[in-house]
């Protein structure tokens, strides 16, 4: 099952960035690859700048984030 293999990329510790939820094994969380993301910025260009990370990385903080908000009903 894909959705298994994607969490088990994510990390949340309390001794790196507060338990922010991480990419296993750095320190760049996933709200920041998100917000990458929804400002356009390519997987290209995120590899580029964080050559730790791989496709897989992004898709799996993606799926996260979408398992997050999938049953919050918040008005804006």
């Amino acid at each position: 099952m894909k959705s298994k293999k994607y969490l088990k990329r994510i990390s949340s510790d309390p001794d790196i960035l507060h338990g922010k939820p991480c990419i296993k094994g750095t320190r760049i969380p996933v709200y920041l690859i998100v917000s990458l993301v929804a400002e356009g910025t390519s997987y290209e260009d995120i590899l580029k700048d964080y050559p730790s990370l791989t496709k897989e990385d992004i898709i799996a903080a993606l799926f996260y984030a979408s398992q997050l908000t999938k049953f919050e009903a918040y008005a804006l």
